[in-house]
Protein backbone atom coordinates (compact mmCIF):
# COMPACT_ATOMS: atom_id res chain seq x y z
CA UNK A 1 0.00 0.00 0.00
CA UNK A 2 1.78 3.10 -1.23
CA UNK A 3 2.89 5.88 1.03
CA UNK A 4 4.53 8.99 -0.28
CA UNK A 5 7.22 11.25 1.10
CA UNK A 6 8.97 14.24 -0.36
CA UNK A 7 12.73 14.34 -1.02
CA UNK A 8 13.43 16.35 2.09
CA UNK A 9 12.01 13.42 4.04
CA UNK A 10 14.44 10.99 2.45
CA UNK A 11 16.06 9.99 5.71
CA UNK A 12 12.83 8.48 6.94
CA UNK A 13 13.12 5.42 4.74
CA UNK A 14 10.95 3.29 6.97
CA UNK A 15 7.98 5.49 6.17
CA UNK A 16 7.95 4.15 2.60
CA UNK A 17 5.68 1.19 2.00
CA UNK A 18 5.56 0.93 -1.79
CA UNK A 19 5.77 -2.53 -3.27
CA UNK A 20 8.05 -3.27 -6.22
CA UNK A 21 5.00 -4.43 -8.19
CA UNK A 22 3.51 -0.95 -7.80
CA UNK A 23 6.04 0.54 -10.21
CA UNK A 24 5.48 0.66 -13.93
CA UNK A 25 8.21 -1.51 -15.42
CA UNK A 26 6.52 -2.17 -18.75
CA UNK A 27 8.14 0.77 -20.49
CA UNK A 28 11.52 -0.70 -21.46
CA UNK A 29 12.54 2.58 -22.97
CA UNK A 30 12.93 4.05 -19.51
CA UNK A 31 16.19 2.40 -18.66
CA UNK A 32 18.85 0.05 -19.91
CA UNK A 33 20.39 -1.35 -16.70
CA UNK A 34 23.80 -1.69 -18.33
CA UNK A 35 23.94 1.94 -19.35
CA UNK A 36 24.75 4.99 -17.29
CA UNK A 37 21.32 6.10 -16.14
CA UNK A 38 22.42 9.34 -14.51
CA UNK A 39 24.26 10.46 -17.64
CA UNK A 40 21.13 10.03 -19.74
CA UNK A 41 18.95 12.29 -17.63
CA UNK A 42 18.32 15.97 -18.28
CA UNK A 43 19.61 18.59 -15.88
CA UNK A 44 16.33 19.00 -14.01
CA UNK A 45 15.90 15.27 -13.43
CA UNK A 46 19.53 14.78 -12.38
CA UNK A 47 18.77 16.83 -9.28
CA UNK A 48 16.26 14.22 -8.25
CA UNK A 49 18.37 11.19 -9.12
CA UNK A 50 19.99 10.75 -5.71
CA UNK A 51 16.68 10.97 -3.95
CA UNK A 52 14.99 8.55 -6.36
CA UNK A 53 17.75 5.94 -6.13
CA UNK A 54 17.83 6.12 -2.33
CA UNK A 55 14.07 5.87 -2.14
CA UNK A 56 13.88 3.02 -4.65
CA UNK A 57 16.32 1.01 -2.58
CA UNK A 58 14.36 1.65 0.63
CA UNK A 59 11.06 0.77 -1.02
CA UNK A 60 12.41 -2.52 -2.30
CA UNK A 61 13.84 -3.45 1.09
CA UNK A 62 10.57 -2.52 2.79
CA UNK A 63 8.63 -4.97 0.63
CA UNK A 64 10.82 -7.78 1.92
CA UNK A 65 10.09 -7.08 5.57
CA UNK A 66 8.28 -9.86 7.41
CA UNK A 67 5.51 -8.42 9.64
CA UNK A 68 5.88 -9.45 13.26
CA UNK A 69 2.95 -11.27 14.75
CA UNK A 70 1.38 -9.89 17.96
CA UNK A 71 2.94 -12.55 20.18
CA UNK A 72 6.41 -12.29 18.62
CA UNK A 73 9.24 -9.89 19.36
CA UNK A 74 9.35 -6.54 17.64
CA UNK A 75 12.73 -7.25 16.00
CA UNK A 76 12.57 -6.71 12.25
CA UNK A 77 13.26 -9.49 9.78
CA UNK A 78 13.38 -9.65 5.99
CA UNK A 79 12.76 -12.51 3.58
CA UNK A 80 14.11 -12.48 0.03
CA UNK A 81 15.17 -15.17 -2.46
CA UNK A 82 14.13 -17.88 0.02
CA UNK A 83 16.54 -16.47 2.61
CA UNK A 84 15.72 -14.95 6.01
CA UNK A 85 17.74 -11.87 7.07
CA UNK A 86 17.80 -10.78 10.70
CA UNK A 87 19.80 -7.54 10.44
CA UNK A 88 19.62 -4.52 8.19
CA UNK A 89 23.20 -4.74 6.93
CA UNK A 90 22.78 -8.23 5.52
CA UNK A 91 19.52 -7.47 3.69
CA UNK A 92 21.03 -4.26 2.29
CA UNK A 93 24.08 -6.15 1.04
CA UNK A 94 21.89 -8.82 -0.53
CA UNK A 95 19.66 -6.32 -2.33
CA UNK A 96 22.64 -4.28 -3.58
CA UNK A 97 24.39 -7.31 -5.04
CA UNK A 98 21.49 -9.46 -6.22
CA UNK A 99 18.81 -6.97 -7.23
CA UNK A 100 20.69 -4.11 -8.87
CA UNK A 101 18.60 -4.32 -12.04
CA UNK A 102 15.34 -4.14 -10.09
CA UNK A 103 16.54 -1.11 -8.13
CA UNK A 104 17.55 0.52 -11.41
CA UNK A 105 14.06 -0.06 -12.81
CA UNK A 106 12.44 1.33 -9.67
CA UNK A 107 14.67 4.39 -9.82
CA UNK A 108 13.67 5.01 -13.41
CA UNK A 109 9.98 4.66 -12.60
CA UNK A 110 10.22 7.09 -9.69
CA UNK A 111 12.12 9.54 -11.87
CA UNK A 112 9.43 9.26 -14.47
CA UNK A 113 6.85 10.33 -11.91
CA UNK A 114 9.04 13.16 -10.65
CA UNK A 115 9.68 14.32 -14.18
CA UNK A 116 6.00 14.93 -14.94
CA UNK A 117 5.95 17.69 -12.33
CA UNK A 118 6.31 21.08 -14.07
CA UNK A 119 9.59 22.86 -13.35
CA UNK A 120 9.45 26.07 -11.40
CA UNK A 121 11.90 28.89 -11.00
CA UNK A 122 12.08 28.27 -7.29
CA UNK A 123 14.37 25.27 -7.75
CA UNK A 124 14.19 21.71 -6.52
CA UNK A 125 13.05 22.46 -2.97
CA UNK A 126 10.11 24.49 -4.19
CA UNK A 127 9.23 21.82 -6.73
CA UNK A 128 9.44 19.05 -4.16
CA UNK A 129 7.22 20.99 -1.78
CA UNK A 130 4.37 20.04 -4.10
CA UNK A 131 5.08 16.41 -3.13
CA UNK A 132 5.17 15.24 -6.77
CA UNK A 133 5.15 11.59 -5.78
CA UNK A 134 1.49 12.04 -4.96
CA UNK A 135 0.96 12.30 -8.69
CA UNK A 136 1.89 8.63 -8.83
CA UNK A 137 -1.39 7.83 -7.10
CA UNK A 138 -3.30 9.74 -9.75
CA UNK A 139 -1.43 8.05 -12.58
CA UNK A 140 -1.52 4.52 -11.21
CA UNK A 141 -5.12 3.39 -11.51
CA UNK A 142 -4.44 -0.30 -10.96
CA UNK A 143 -6.40 -1.30 -7.85
CA UNK A 144 -4.18 -4.30 -7.18
CA UNK A 145 -1.22 -1.96 -6.61
CA UNK A 146 -2.95 -0.67 -3.49
CA UNK A 147 -3.46 -3.98 -1.75
CA UNK A 148 -1.25 -5.21 1.10
CA UNK A 149 1.19 -8.06 0.61
CA UNK A 150 -0.26 -11.08 2.42
CA UNK A 151 2.05 -13.67 0.92
CA UNK A 152 3.66 -14.30 4.30
CA UNK A 153 0.29 -15.34 5.78
CA UNK A 154 -1.62 -18.50 5.08
CA UNK A 155 -5.30 -18.27 4.10
CA UNK A 156 -6.18 -19.90 7.40
CA UNK A 157 -4.48 -17.09 9.32
CA UNK A 158 -6.59 -14.45 7.60
CA UNK A 159 -9.91 -16.18 8.09
CA UNK A 160 -9.29 -17.89 11.43
CA UNK A 161 -10.94 -16.46 14.53
CA UNK A 162 -13.54 -14.63 12.44
CA UNK A 163 -16.23 -15.58 14.91
CA UNK A 164 -17.62 -13.21 17.51
CA UNK A 165 -15.20 -14.54 20.14
CA UNK A 166 -11.95 -14.19 18.25
CA UNK A 167 -12.76 -11.74 15.47
CA UNK A 168 -13.21 -8.00 15.39
CA UNK A 169 -15.45 -5.34 13.89
CA UNK A 170 -14.15 -1.93 12.83
CA UNK A 171 -16.34 1.16 12.74
CA UNK A 172 -14.90 4.29 11.13
CA UNK A 173 -15.54 7.28 8.93
CA UNK A 174 -13.48 10.00 7.33
CA UNK A 175 -14.79 13.25 5.93
CA UNK A 176 -12.54 14.54 3.17
CA UNK A 177 -13.11 15.50 -0.45
CA UNK A 178 -12.64 12.60 -2.87
CA UNK A 179 -12.28 13.37 -6.56
CA UNK A 180 -12.96 9.82 -7.74
CA UNK A 181 -15.26 7.94 -5.32
CA UNK A 182 -15.84 5.20 -7.90
CA UNK A 183 -12.14 4.32 -7.91
CA UNK A 184 -12.17 4.29 -4.11
CA UNK A 185 -15.19 2.00 -4.27
CA UNK A 186 -13.37 -0.46 -6.54
CA UNK A 187 -10.30 -0.31 -4.30
CA UNK A 188 -12.31 -0.87 -1.11
CA UNK A 189 -14.13 -3.81 -2.68
CA UNK A 190 -10.85 -5.42 -3.73
CA UNK A 191 -9.23 -4.64 -0.37
CA UNK A 192 -12.00 -6.21 1.70
CA UNK A 193 -12.14 -9.26 -0.54
CA UNK A 194 -8.34 -9.53 -0.38
CA UNK A 195 -8.53 -9.63 3.44
CA UNK A 196 -11.68 -11.79 3.64
CA UNK A 197 -13.62 -8.99 5.32
CA UNK A 198 -17.38 -8.61 5.24
CA UNK A 199 -19.38 -5.51 6.08
CA UNK A 200 -20.63 -2.34 4.49
CA UNK A 201 -18.74 0.65 3.18
CA UNK A 202 -20.35 3.83 1.92
CA UNK A 203 -18.35 6.23 -0.28
CA UNK A 204 -19.13 9.70 -1.61
CA UNK A 205 -17.29 12.77 -2.81
CA UNK A 206 -17.41 13.95 0.82
CA UNK A 207 -15.58 10.92 2.25
CA UNK A 208 -15.93 7.32 3.36
CA UNK A 209 -17.90 5.55 6.09
CA UNK A 210 -18.08 1.89 6.93
CA UNK A 211 -18.00 -1.08 9.19
CA UNK A 212 -16.03 -4.21 8.34
CA UNK A 213 -15.58 -7.44 10.24
CA UNK A 214 -13.09 -10.29 10.09
CA UNK A 215 -10.14 -11.80 11.91
CA UNK A 216 -8.00 -9.50 14.05
CA UNK A 217 -5.13 -9.97 11.62
CA UNK A 218 -7.32 -8.87 8.71
CA UNK A 219 -8.70 -5.82 10.52
CA UNK A 220 -5.18 -4.83 11.61
CA UNK A 221 -3.96 -4.98 8.02
CA UNK A 222 -7.01 -3.02 6.89
CA UNK A 223 -6.24 -0.21 9.34
CA UNK A 224 -2.60 -0.16 8.26
CA UNK A 225 -3.61 0.17 4.61
CA UNK A 226 -6.06 2.98 5.35
CA UNK A 227 -3.52 4.90 7.43
CA UNK A 228 -0.82 4.57 4.78
CA UNK A 229 -3.00 5.51 1.81
CA UNK A 230 -2.30 9.12 0.69
CA UNK A 231 -6.02 9.75 0.41
CA UNK A 232 -6.59 9.26 4.13
CA UNK A 233 -3.31 9.19 6.02
CA UNK A 234 -3.34 12.94 6.70
CA UNK A 235 -6.99 12.83 7.78
CA UNK A 236 -7.17 9.74 9.98
CA UNK A 237 -5.33 8.19 12.89
CA UNK A 238 -5.56 4.81 14.59
CA UNK A 239 -7.91 6.24 17.21
CA UNK A 240 -10.50 6.94 14.50
CA UNK A 241 -11.17 3.22 14.18
CA UNK A 242 -13.58 1.98 16.84
CA UNK A 243 -13.24 -1.71 17.59
CA UNK A 244 -15.56 -4.25 19.15
CA UNK A 245 -15.83 -8.02 19.44
CA UNK A 246 -17.32 -9.61 16.37
CA UNK A 247 -16.06 -10.74 13.01
CA UNK A 248 -17.11 -11.57 9.47
CA UNK A 249 -20.09 -13.43 10.91
CA UNK A 250 -21.67 -10.11 11.91
CA UNK A 251 -22.46 -9.31 8.27
CA UNK A 252 -24.08 -11.61 5.70
CA UNK A 253 -21.97 -10.20 2.88
CA UNK A 254 -19.73 -7.38 1.68
CA UNK A 255 -21.50 -4.34 0.27
CA UNK A 256 -19.58 -1.35 -1.04
CA UNK A 257 -21.26 1.50 -2.89
CA UNK A 258 -21.05 5.12 -4.02
CA UNK A 259 -23.69 7.55 -2.79
CA UNK A 260 -24.28 11.27 -2.51
CA UNK A 261 -23.77 11.20 1.27
CA UNK A 262 -21.72 8.91 3.46
CA UNK A 263 -24.51 9.03 6.01
CA UNK A 264 -28.02 9.66 4.61
CA UNK A 265 -29.29 12.92 6.08
CA UNK A 266 -31.31 13.68 2.97
CA UNK A 267 -29.65 17.02 2.23
CA UNK A 268 -27.01 17.54 -0.42
CA UNK A 269 -23.48 18.04 0.97
CA UNK A 270 -23.32 21.10 -1.27
CA UNK A 271 -25.99 22.72 0.93
CA UNK A 272 -24.87 21.51 4.36
CA UNK A 273 -21.19 20.68 4.45
CA UNK A 274 -19.24 18.61 6.94
CA UNK A 275 -16.72 21.47 6.99
CA UNK A 276 -18.83 23.55 9.38
CA UNK A 277 -19.67 21.20 12.28
CA UNK A 278 -20.10 21.87 15.97
CA UNK A 279 -17.21 21.98 18.43
CA UNK A 280 -15.77 18.53 19.10
CA UNK A 281 -15.51 17.45 22.73
CA UNK A 282 -13.38 14.54 23.86
CA UNK A 283 -15.14 11.86 25.93
CA UNK A 284 -13.64 13.39 29.08
CA UNK A 285 -14.82 16.90 28.19
CA UNK A 286 -18.26 15.62 27.21
CA UNK A 287 -18.51 13.70 30.49
CA UNK A 288 -17.85 16.89 32.46
CA UNK A 289 -20.46 18.81 30.48
CA UNK A 290 -23.09 16.13 31.09
CA UNK A 291 -22.17 16.01 34.76
CA UNK A 292 -22.62 19.78 34.99
CA UNK A 293 -25.96 19.55 33.18
CA UNK A 294 -27.32 16.79 35.44
CA UNK A 295 -26.19 18.58 38.59
CA UNK A 296 -28.26 21.68 37.89
CA UNK A 297 -31.01 22.24 40.42
CA UNK A 298 -33.73 22.90 37.85
CA UNK A 299 -32.89 20.89 34.78
CA UNK A 300 -36.13 21.80 33.06
CA UNK A 301 -35.03 25.45 33.00
CA UNK A 302 -31.47 24.63 31.98
CA UNK A 303 -29.85 26.43 29.07
CA UNK A 304 -28.41 23.10 27.90
CA UNK A 305 -29.97 20.36 25.78
CA UNK A 306 -28.39 16.93 25.59
CA UNK A 307 -29.47 15.79 22.12
CA UNK A 308 -29.42 12.19 20.88
CA UNK A 309 -29.06 12.22 17.06
CA UNK A 310 -29.96 8.57 16.63
CA UNK A 311 -33.21 6.84 15.75
CA UNK A 312 -35.80 5.91 18.36
CA UNK A 313 -35.07 2.18 18.30
CA UNK A 314 -31.42 2.98 19.11
CA UNK A 315 -32.07 5.31 22.04
CA UNK A 316 -34.81 2.97 23.29
CA UNK A 317 -32.27 0.42 24.57
CA UNK A 318 -29.53 2.83 25.64
CA UNK A 319 -29.00 6.58 26.08
CA UNK A 320 -27.46 9.31 28.20
CA UNK A 321 -29.33 10.33 31.31
CA UNK A 322 -31.46 13.41 30.83
CA UNK A 323 -31.23 13.39 27.03
CA UNK A 324 -33.70 14.56 24.43
CA UNK A 325 -34.17 11.51 22.16
CA UNK A 326 -36.23 12.35 19.05
CA UNK A 327 -38.88 9.78 18.20
CA UNK A 328 -37.73 9.45 14.58
CA UNK A 329 -37.14 6.32 12.50
CA UNK A 330 -34.43 7.61 10.17
CA UNK A 331 -31.61 10.11 10.33
CA UNK A 332 -33.00 11.63 7.13
CA UNK A 333 -35.90 12.85 9.32
CA UNK A 334 -33.52 14.74 11.60
CA UNK A 335 -33.45 18.03 9.62
CA UNK A 336 -37.26 18.13 9.56
CA UNK A 337 -37.30 17.40 13.29
CA UNK A 338 -34.98 20.37 13.89
CA UNK A 339 -37.12 22.63 11.70
CA UNK A 340 -40.34 21.63 13.43
CA UNK A 341 -38.88 22.10 16.93
CA UNK A 342 -36.53 24.98 16.23
CA UNK A 343 -37.80 27.13 19.11
CA UNK A 344 -36.77 24.38 21.49
CA UNK A 345 -33.12 25.11 20.69
CA UNK A 346 -33.22 28.89 20.73
CA UNK A 347 -30.50 30.36 22.95
CA UNK A 348 -29.54 26.88 24.13
CA UNK A 349 -26.20 25.15 24.42
CA UNK A 350 -26.59 21.85 22.63
CA UNK A 351 -24.56 18.73 23.41
CA UNK A 352 -25.02 16.27 20.56
CA UNK A 353 -24.04 12.62 20.38
CA UNK A 354 -24.52 9.53 18.20
CA UNK A 355 -23.01 6.06 17.86
CA UNK A 356 -19.62 6.85 16.36
CA UNK A 357 -19.73 10.58 15.65
CA UNK A 358 -20.58 10.69 11.97
CA UNK A 359 -24.21 11.78 12.24
CA UNK A 360 -23.19 14.63 14.51
CA UNK A 361 -20.79 16.01 11.89
CA UNK A 362 -23.46 17.18 9.49
CA UNK A 363 -26.27 17.13 12.04
CA UNK A 364 -24.45 19.78 14.08
CA UNK A 365 -23.66 21.70 10.89
CA UNK A 366 -27.38 21.77 10.07
CA UNK A 367 -28.33 22.96 13.55
CA UNK A 368 -25.59 25.60 13.54
CA UNK A 369 -26.78 26.88 10.16
CA UNK A 370 -30.15 27.72 11.72
CA UNK A 371 -28.47 30.36 13.85
CA UNK A 372 -30.62 29.90 16.97
CA UNK A 373 -28.29 28.08 19.38
CA UNK A 374 -25.79 29.70 21.69
CA UNK A 375 -23.32 26.89 21.12
CA UNK A 376 -23.32 23.47 19.47
CA UNK A 377 -20.99 20.74 20.72
CA UNK A 378 -20.60 17.13 19.64
CA UNK A 379 -19.08 14.03 21.22
CA UNK A 380 -15.91 13.11 19.33
CA UNK A 381 -15.84 9.40 18.56
CA UNK A 382 -19.45 9.05 19.64
CA UNK A 383 -20.83 6.73 22.29
CA UNK A 384 -18.32 4.09 21.22
CA UNK A 385 -15.36 6.12 22.45
CA UNK A 386 -17.22 7.44 25.49
CA UNK A 387 -18.00 3.92 26.73
CA UNK A 388 -14.40 2.84 26.23
CA UNK A 389 -13.40 5.53 28.71
CA UNK A 390 -16.52 5.65 30.91
CA UNK A 391 -18.27 2.24 30.83
CA UNK A 392 -20.09 3.16 34.04
CA UNK A 393 -20.60 6.81 33.18
CA UNK A 394 -23.78 8.68 32.29
CA UNK A 395 -24.68 6.46 29.35
CA UNK A 396 -27.04 3.74 30.52
CA UNK A 397 -28.07 0.60 28.66
CA UNK A 398 -26.81 -1.00 25.48
CA UNK A 399 -25.30 0.55 22.38
CA UNK A 400 -27.27 -0.28 19.24
CA UNK A 401 -25.20 -1.30 16.20
CA UNK A 402 -26.30 -1.82 12.60
CA UNK A 403 -25.28 -5.44 12.13
CA UNK A 404 -26.32 -8.92 13.19
CA UNK A 405 -25.30 -8.27 16.81
CA UNK A 406 -27.89 -5.47 17.19
CA UNK A 407 -26.30 -4.18 20.40
CA UNK A 408 -23.09 -3.97 22.42
CA UNK A 409 -23.09 -4.15 26.20
CA UNK A 410 -20.73 -2.08 28.36
CA UNK A 411 -22.74 -2.03 31.59
CA UNK A 412 -25.49 -4.05 33.26
CA UNK A 413 -28.19 -1.35 33.05
CA UNK A 414 -31.46 -2.22 31.29
CA UNK A 415 -33.46 0.88 30.35
CA UNK A 416 -36.10 -0.64 28.06
CA UNK A 417 -38.98 -3.08 28.49
CA UNK A 418 -40.74 -5.92 26.77
CA UNK A 419 -43.29 -4.37 24.43
CA UNK A 420 -45.97 -6.83 25.55
CA UNK A 421 -45.68 -7.22 29.33
CA UNK A 422 -43.44 -4.31 30.34
CA UNK A 423 -40.78 -6.47 31.98
CA UNK A 424 -37.20 -5.15 31.76
CA UNK A 425 -35.79 -6.35 28.45
CA UNK A 426 -33.37 -4.96 25.87
CA UNK A 427 -32.54 -7.75 23.42
CA UNK A 428 -33.93 -7.11 19.97
CA UNK A 429 -35.32 -9.79 17.70
CA UNK A 430 -36.85 -9.58 14.25
CA UNK A 431 -40.60 -9.59 13.79
CA UNK A 432 -41.65 -13.14 12.97
CA UNK A 433 -43.67 -12.05 9.94
CA UNK A 434 -41.18 -12.43 7.06
CA UNK A 435 -42.43 -9.50 5.00
CA UNK A 436 -42.06 -7.14 7.96
CA UNK A 437 -38.93 -8.15 9.85
CA UNK A 438 -39.15 -5.14 12.13
CA UNK A 439 -37.09 -5.13 15.32
CA UNK A 440 -39.07 -5.89 18.45
CA UNK A 441 -38.50 -6.24 22.18
CA UNK A 442 -40.25 -9.38 23.41
CA UNK A 443 -39.08 -11.14 26.55
CA UNK A 444 -38.73 -14.95 26.59
CA UNK A 445 -42.00 -15.40 28.52
CA UNK A 446 -43.99 -13.47 25.92
CA UNK A 447 -42.23 -15.24 23.08
CA UNK A 448 -43.27 -18.59 24.57
CA UNK A 449 -46.85 -17.34 24.49
CA UNK A 450 -46.54 -16.65 20.79
CA UNK A 451 -45.94 -12.91 20.90
CA UNK A 452 -43.21 -12.73 18.28
CA UNK A 453 -44.42 -9.96 15.95
CA UNK A 454 -44.08 -6.21 16.14
CA UNK A 455 -47.83 -5.62 16.58
CA UNK A 456 -51.22 -7.33 16.47
CA UNK A 457 -51.68 -6.54 12.78
CA UNK A 458 -48.40 -8.18 11.86
CA UNK A 459 -49.07 -11.13 14.18
CA UNK A 460 -52.40 -11.80 12.41
CA UNK A 461 -50.82 -11.50 8.98
CA UNK A 462 -48.12 -13.93 9.97
CA UNK A 463 -50.69 -16.47 11.17
CA UNK A 464 -52.72 -16.16 7.97
CA UNK A 465 -49.65 -16.65 5.84
CA UNK A 466 -48.63 -19.66 7.88
CA UNK A 467 -52.06 -21.27 7.42
CA UNK A 468 -52.04 -20.59 3.69
CA UNK A 469 -48.41 -21.67 3.41
CA UNK A 470 -47.95 -18.95 0.85
CA UNK A 471 -45.71 -15.93 0.73
CA UNK A 472 -47.75 -12.80 0.12
CA UNK A 473 -45.92 -9.52 -0.28
CA UNK A 474 -47.16 -6.47 1.54
CA UNK A 475 -45.56 -3.16 2.33
CA UNK A 476 -45.07 -1.43 5.65
CA UNK A 477 -48.62 -1.48 7.06
CA UNK A 478 -47.92 -2.27 10.71
CA UNK A 479 -50.22 -0.41 13.07
CA UNK A 480 -47.30 0.42 15.34
CA UNK A 481 -45.67 2.27 12.45
CA UNK A 482 -48.90 3.90 11.32
CA UNK A 483 -49.50 5.36 14.81
CA UNK A 484 -46.04 6.89 14.99
CA UNK A 485 -45.74 10.51 13.89
CA UNK A 486 -43.15 10.87 11.14
CA UNK A 487 -41.80 14.11 12.60
CA UNK A 488 -42.72 14.46 16.30
CA UNK A 489 -43.33 17.83 17.94
CA UNK A 490 -41.71 18.36 21.33
CA UNK A 491 -43.50 20.20 24.14
CA UNK A 492 -41.39 21.99 26.78
CA UNK A 493 -42.28 19.45 29.47
CA UNK A 494 -41.25 16.60 27.15
CA UNK A 495 -37.68 17.71 26.67
CA UNK A 496 -36.24 15.38 29.32
CA UNK A 497 -36.35 11.66 28.57
CA UNK A 498 -36.23 9.51 31.72
CA UNK A 499 -33.70 6.73 31.90
CA UNK A 500 -36.41 4.16 32.60
CA UNK A 501 -39.60 5.27 30.83
CA UNK A 502 -42.93 3.75 31.71
CA UNK A 503 -44.06 0.83 29.57
CA UNK A 504 -46.30 1.68 26.68
CA UNK A 505 -48.72 -1.25 26.44
CA UNK A 506 -49.76 -2.22 22.97
CA UNK A 507 -46.81 -0.62 21.22
CA UNK A 508 -44.94 -3.43 19.54
CA UNK A 509 -42.62 -2.22 16.82
CA UNK A 510 -39.29 -1.14 18.23
CA UNK A 511 -37.22 -0.94 15.09
CA UNK A 512 -37.28 -0.33 11.36
CA UNK A 513 -39.00 -2.79 9.08
CA UNK A 514 -37.11 -4.46 6.28
CA UNK A 515 -38.01 -1.87 3.67
CA UNK A 516 -36.86 0.88 6.01
CA UNK A 517 -33.46 -0.76 6.49
CA UNK A 518 -32.98 -0.69 2.75
CA UNK A 519 -34.06 2.92 2.37
CA UNK A 520 -32.23 4.46 5.26
CA UNK A 521 -28.85 2.90 5.41
CA UNK A 522 -26.84 1.23 2.76
CA UNK A 523 -24.75 0.14 4.48
CA UNK A 524 -26.45 -0.56 7.81
CA UNK A 525 -23.34 0.58 9.76
CA UNK A 526 -23.39 3.95 8.03
CA UNK A 527 -25.49 5.26 10.93
CA UNK A 528 -22.39 5.46 13.13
Amino acid sequence: MPSFTSPDQGDDLEACVLRFSDLDLKDTRLINPSSGLKAELDVSTKKKYSFAKKKAFALFVKTKEVPARPFECKEKRWKCCQQLFRDRISIHRHVATQHADEICHQTASLLKQLAVTPNTSKGLKSEDSRNPLKEYFTCNREVSAWLPDISCFSPDELISSQGSDGGEVLLYYCYRDLEDPHWVCAWQTALCQHLSLTGKVRIATEGINGTVGGSKLATRLYVEVMLSCPLFKDYMCKDDFKTSKGGACCFPELRVGVFEEIVPMGISPNKISYKKPGIHLSPGEFHKEVEKFLSQANEEQSDTILLDCRNFYESKIGRFQGCLAPDIRKFSYFPSYIDKNLELFREKKVLMYCTGGIRCERGSAYLKAKGVCKEVFQLKGGIHKYLEEFPDGFYKGKLFVFDERYALSYNSDIVSECSYCGAPWDQYKLCSTPQCRQLILACPACQRQGFTACCVTCQDKGRRLALRRTQSSFKEECECTARRARIPSELPQQVRLPVSPRPRPGVGGDGPCSCEWQQQDFPRPSQS
